[in-house]
C-alpha cells in the first residue's frame, strides 16, 4: 500500500509542518513500537515489466500483481512478493499517481503491532522536536464503490522530494472485513503484520524482508529520522551522512544521495528453507540472487541504468 501525499494530503491538511533535524537523538524509549511493514520503490518500465512477467519470482515468493483504490479513489498498480510479516511493492513510472509514481521515488510503511500504539508513537514524535505530526486515513474499496478504513497514519511532513515514510496502525473494521482474508486476533487489541498478510508465503521461498537500503535526499532523510527514533529503532549515523535504523528484525539504510540519484537500492531477504546452490536471475534491470543458505539479495540499477552482471 502507499499513501498518495500530493492528493491525498496536500488539499486536505493546507500547509506543512515543522521538519526535524536528522542529527541529535533527542530521546530514548524502552519499547519498540513501530516495525518495517513493507517499501515501495519505482522502477524503469523495463525493469517492471520484467518483474511483473516472471515466471521466477511466481515461484520465488507469493507473488501478486493487482490494482487498488485508496482514499478519494485514488487508484495505484503493484507487483506485491509478501512474506511472514513483511513485503515489497514494486512500480513501474507512471503506476503510481502524482509525485509517487516518478523514476526513483520510494517509500516506506512501518507499521504497530498492538492497537493503540500509534498514538503513542504521536507523542513521541513531539519529544524528537514533530511539533504537529499529520493524521492521514488509508480507506480501500474492495469495489463496491464503499470505501472501508484499512489504516490510520502519522506522517511528519507533506511534502518531500522522492521519498516518504510514515507510520500506520491497521483499523478494526478492515480486519471485521470478510473480504480482507485476515486471520483471527492472536491475542487481544492484534493488528500485527502476521495476522494482516496471508499464508500462502509457506508454499515459496521467499520468508521475510530483512534489511532494505534505499538512496534518499538530505531533506527526506531529515523528515523520517523522527519516525524511525520515536518508532523505537536503533539510529545510527554511517559515513556520506545517511542512517542506518535497527530493531524488529528488519535493518534500514538511508543514503543520502541528490534528487536524480535517488531510489530503491538493495532489498535482503530471508528464506523459508536453505537452498544448495546460488541461483541468479537478471530482472529487467536488477538482479535476484539467491542463495546458497537462507538468504537472497535483490540489487537494483540506479533509476533505470544497467547493472554489473
Amino acid at each position: 500500500m502507499i499513501i498518495v501525499l500530493a492528493v491525498a494530503l496536500a488539499g486536505a491538511i493546507g500547509g506543512g509542518v515543522g521538519t526535524a533535524q536528522a542529527e541529535g537523538n533527542r530521546a530514548s524509549y524502552d519499547r519498540q513500537l513501530l516495525f518495517y511493514n513493507h517499501s515501495f520503490g519505482v522502477f524503469d518500465r523495463e525493469t517492471a515489466d520484467a518483474i511483473e512477467h516472471s515466471d521466477y519470482l511466481r515461484e520465488f515468493a507469493n507473488f501478486q500483481v493487482r490494482t487498488t483504490t485508496g482514499t478519494g479513489g485514488e487508484t495505484w498498480t503493484g507487483r506485491y512478493l509478501m512474506g511472514r510479516e513483511t513485503y515489497l511493492e514494486l512500480f513501474g513510472v507512471g503506476d503510481v499517481p502524482g509525485q509517487d509514481g516518478t523514476l526513483g521515488a520510494a517509500g516506506l510503511g512501518l507499521s504497530v503491532e498492538h492497537a493503540g500504539d500509534l498514538a503513542t508513537v504521536k507523542q513521541r514524535l513531539k519529544d524528537e522536536g514533530v511539533t504537529e505530526p499529520v493524521d492521514f486515513l488509508q480507506t480501500k474499496d474492495f469495489g463496491d464503490g464503499v470505501p472501508v478504513p484499512w489504516f490510520d497514519a502519522v506522517l511528519t511532513a507533506t511534502e518531500y522530494d522522492a521519498f516518504d515514510a510514515w507510520g500506520m496502525e491497521y483499523r478494526p473494521e478492515y480486519f471485521a472485513d470478510p473480504r480482507s482474508n485476515t486471520e483471527p486476533p492472536s491475542f487481544p487489541g492484534d493488528v500485527g503484520r502476521e495476522r494482516y498478510l496471508p499464508d500462502d508465503y509457506r508454499s515459496h521461498l521467499m520468508r521475510d524482508v530483512t534489511s532494505v537500503r534505499i538512496a534518499v535526499t538530505e531533506g527526506d532523510l531529515a523528515d523520517t529520522v523522527p519516525l524511525l527514533r520515536a518508532g523505537g529503532f536503533t539510529v545510527r549515523t554511517v559515513t556520506g551522512g545517511g542512517v542506518v535504523a535497527e530493531g524488529g528484525g528488519t535493518t534500514i539504510r538511508l543514503d543520502v544521495v541528490p534528487r536524480a540519484q535517488a531510489g530503491y537500492q538493495q532489498v535482503d531477504m530471508s528464506l523459508n528453507r536453505p537452498v544448495k546452490d546460488r541461483h541468479v536471475e537478471q530482472i529487467g534491470n536488477s538482479t535476484l540472487t539467491v542463495g546458497p543458505g537462507s538468504r537472497a539479495v535483490w540489487t537494483f540499477a540506479k533509476n533505470g541504468t544497467a547493472t554489473t552482471r
